[in-house]
């Protein structure tokens, strides 16, 4: 019975151990057969990341070589105009910036007045001002014919020809002595009064009054009297410029004094027009600056004189971007090549016949035509200097023509 019951708990422990060297042993394949499949899957990984690693970078690449760049093509650039200018270094001078306003010169522009009272009447009921006026074309006429005092032209006729009757008889009266030397210079001076004041109205007597005349061409720079007023003698009437030649008179801090003997031009804009007007252009010259500032006032007035052109108008006031030390060797560019966003400023360069990029500048002073630039460009750059708007439109499309090769 004990034989039995040991051949029975050997076969069950040899059963035992049989069993778990099994189960381990297919644990252990599963793990090794795990670990293969991780080292392939890791291997292929690898390859394929080292595949895509080398497409990847090269578009990357690509990319970055063309991203800023903007197409515009030859025959957009011919519908828009555009133009362009190829950098040199030039001499630029030192700008004073600053206002100032047009005015016309003295002697150029006359006052005319009423040579007698009375009620106006203007010759051209369209004489406004900016009306043009010749040299001694009738203006007004003023009559004083229905007021109580009656017209002083006519007065004037019945005062002399009354002051010569009597200046005739005191003669014949002096010869025979009948009045005295003192009487007859007295009779003599009141006929002179009368002849004058008869005569001064005498060629400007007409049925409607008397005339008053222009005393130079030009044009009504400002009308004074209205149709029907009353005027007295001496009252001014409207004033007559002839505007050939007029004034910009600019003011400057006293911060500017040293450099006011250095200022040989200035450059200026007027408010309602985008031109930029030149002295040297128009056979302008310095006449005075300020030895000292105003009593009321911290600036310095300096004055030109230069041709009126006729698109300028006297009284307007100005920009003025005075010049001073001329600078040597410096980088420019016209104020229409700039653009700007968010304070900062950009210019358009041409780098191939239909490719531009998108350039940041440092600016530096400006004398209302040209910019200087301090850092971002190069001499031999060339800048985008009209149709910068559309090059900076299609910079936004993004949009690249067929064709287009690198």
């Amino acid at each position: 019975m004990k034989t039995y019951l040991y051949i029975f708990l050997t076969f069950s422990l040899s059963l035992f151990m049989s069993c778990n060297a099994s189960q381990n042993n297919t644990k252990q394949e599963a793990h090794q057969h795990k670990d293969g499949d991780n080292h392939d899957h890791a291997n292929e990984t690898d390859h394929e990341h080292s595949e895509d690693d080398g497409h990847d970078h090269g578009s990357k690449s690509s990319d970055e070589n063309h991203s800023d760049e903007i197409v515009f093509t030859q025959s957009q650039a011919k519908a828009v105009d555009l133009k362009t200018e190829t950098l040199q270094t030039q001499p630029f001078s030192y700008i004073i910036k600053t206002s100032g306003q047009i005015q016309a010169p003295q002697g150029d522009e006359q006052t005319v007045v009423a040579t007698t009272a009375g009620i106006v009447s203007f010759t051209n009921a369209s004489i406004t001002d900016g009306t043009a006026i010749r040299a001694g074309e009738t203006l007004v006429t003023i009559s004083a014919k229905n007021l109580q005092n009656g017209d002083p032209a006519l007065r004037a006729k019945i005062e002399f020809e009354t002051a010569e009757k009597e200046y005739k008889r005191a003669e014949e009266l002096a010869v025979d002595k009948i009045i005295s030397a003192k009487q007859f210079e007295q009779t003599r001076l009141a006929y002179e009064n009368a002849k004058n004041a008869y005569q001064a109205q005498a060629g400007n007597i007409t049925a409607s009054g008397i005339r008053v005349a222009s005393p130079i061409s030009g044009y009504i720079k400002n009308r004074m009297v209205n149709q029907g007023e009353y005027v007295s003698v001496g009252q001014p009437i409207a004033t007559v410029a002839q505007n050939r030649r007029l004034q910009l008179r600019a003011e400057i801090s006293e911060n500017y004094f040293k450099y006011l003997k250095s200022i040989s031009s200035a450059n200026f804009r007027t408010a309602y027009d985008n031109s930029t007007y030149k002295l040297s252009d128009l056979n302008g010259k310095l006449i005075s600056y300020g030895k000292t500032s105003g009593n009321s006032s911290f600036y310095i007035p300096v004055t030109f004189e230069f041709d009126n052109i006729g698109d300028i108008i006297p009284g307007s006031f100005t920009e003025v971007y005075l010049l001073s030390t001329v600078r040597d060797n410096v980088l420019s560019v016209p104020l229409t090549a700039l653009t700007e966003e968010q304070g900062l400023h950009f210019v358009y360069i041409r780098t191939e016949p239909e490719a531009y990029i998108k350039k940041e500048v440092t600016i530096g002073q400006n004398d209302g035509e040209r910019v200087e630039i301090i850092k971002g460009l190069n001499a031999g750059d060339i800048v985008v200097t009209q149709g910068v708007t559309q090059v900076k439109l299609a910079s936004a499309s993004g949009a690249i023509p067929d064709g287009h090769n690198h």
